[in-house]
């Protein structure tokens, strides 16, 4: 008889946003005529750039001619792509990224689970706590982990509390680790990390032969001038970091699909026998073997991200929602509550009210507001007493779902 991997039974409940899901549709069907505004998870909902779409465009009238058709292309990516990413995202800010050390994707989200590949079982691992659920999930389902104890924490994972008292940056640990999971600016709590703090990092990294997995999703967020966007701005950091990028957040990409990840070539890990190996030959083999690349299309519609119009279209993107979240920001702190989060990051992070747990508060503001959230326990056991709440909506919905919870608190 066939078998499963266990490892899948470890997991207490379903993810994350699929039980927000669930709570909200239960809602709105005992409440039809409820007018819910969803400020859960971090889905954009501005069109995608006319930079981008005028390129998609372009690229599906070339489908549709014999001569310039394109079938499977490299599962890296195109390198007319490729080096506009490399010269923009890193050459650009110092940093020492080659074309060819940058592997398209679909998602963020998938490679930063999918990295699991390459990586042996008897790694040490850490993650911040909150975290995003994702970093957590994918290592119990390839067996990295014990199971969980009655607070969420899995054994075999180290726990690094990122706390309003640590300006919700995690401390670097005591104990020796393998791989560390940072994210910056941070999903769930919209921190940000300066140049000092990931150069602690990666001296640490360094020191002990350690990778880090460095997710940028949300870089292009930041305005100070003083944060970096990407590790690779420390010294040292390609000896020691594997970084994630996505144009889901910047460009509108969440339903078109397209993400890279920049793995070092002089980037190496310890096999069984003691000898070096290089990461980058290991990925390049996994995604060549698993993965058929991002279609022809979409790697127009990114590229187009790079061009003049497409710069400007997406910077006004950003602003639009970086607005946003200073609406959410002034507008919570009025009613009285403790606002973190929000600045360089699309979200904004709520101490929970009167002692109010965060799934209490949840369904709190589902049921007397209709407005949606993130319980912060889903994202770990520090995030408990927290709620996230997203700038990914219309001007119209941030407004009144604000409205809605500051007539709430303050009457």
């Amino acid at each position: 008889m066939a078998t499963i991997n266990d490892n899948y039974l470890k997991l207490k409940a379903g993810y994350l946003f699929p039980e927000i899901g669930r709570r909200v549709n239960a809602f709105a069907q005992a409440n039809p005529d409820a007018k819910l505004i969803k400020l859960g998870i971090g889905d954009v909902t501005e069109p995608l750039p006319e930079a981008c779409r005028t390129a998609m465009i372009k690229a599906v009238e070339e489908m549709g001619d014999r001569a310039s058709f394109k079938g499977y292309g490299p599962e890296q990516g195109y390198t007319w792509l490729l080096e506009k990413i490399a010269a923009q995202d890193f050459q650009a800010r110092g940093c020492e990224v080659d074309a060819s050390e940058i592997f398209t994707s679909d998602g963020s989200k998938c490679d930063t689970g999918n990295i699991l590949d390459i990586f042996g079982n008897n790694n040490i691992i850490a993650v911040t706590d909150p975290v995003y659920p994702v970093y957590v999930d994918t290592n119990v389902m390839a067996g990295n982990t014990g199971s969980a104890n009655d607070k969420g924490e899995f054994e075999g994972l180290v726990y690094l509390p990122i706390t309003a008292e640590n300006n919700f940056t995690a401390e670097i640990p005591s104990q020796k680790v393998d791989l560390i999971y940072l994210c910056f600016p941070n999903n769930p709590t919209g921190a940000v990390a300066t140049k000092e703090h990931l150069k602690a990092w990666v001296d640490y990294a360094r020191a002990h032969g350690s990778i880090i997995f460095f997710d940028a999703a949300y870089e292009a967020y930041i305005t100070d001038a003083e944060l970096p966007h990407s590790i690779y701005e420390i010294e040292g950091a390609r000896e020691c970091a594997i970084e994630f990028r996505s144009f889901s957040k910047n460009a509108g990409f969440t339903g078109t699909r397209c993400a890279f990840t920049v793995v070092p070539k002089n980037l190496t890990a310890k096999a069984a026998d003691g000898s070096d190996v290089e990461l980058w030959k290991l990925w390049n083999r996994r995604q060549s073997t698993k993965f058929n690349g991002v279609s022809y299309i979409v790697q127009r519609g990114a590229e187009a991200v790079y061009s003049q119009e497409g710069q400007a279209q997406i910077k006004e993107l950003i602003s639009f929602y970086l607005e946003n979240a200073e609406i959410i920001r002034e507008k919570l702190t009025a009613a009285g509550l403790a606002v973190y989060g929000g600045v360089n990051a699309p979200y904004v992070w709520v101490q929970t009210p009167n002692g109010l747990s965060s799934w209490d508060f949840f369904d709190k503001l589902l049921h007397t507001c209709n407005v949606v959230g993130t319980p912060g326990s889903g994202f770990g056991a520090a995030g408990e007493g927290y709620f996230r709440i997203s700038a990914f909506n219309s001007r119209e919905n941030v407004e009144e779902a604000m409205k809605r919870i500051t007539d709430r608190f303050t009457s």
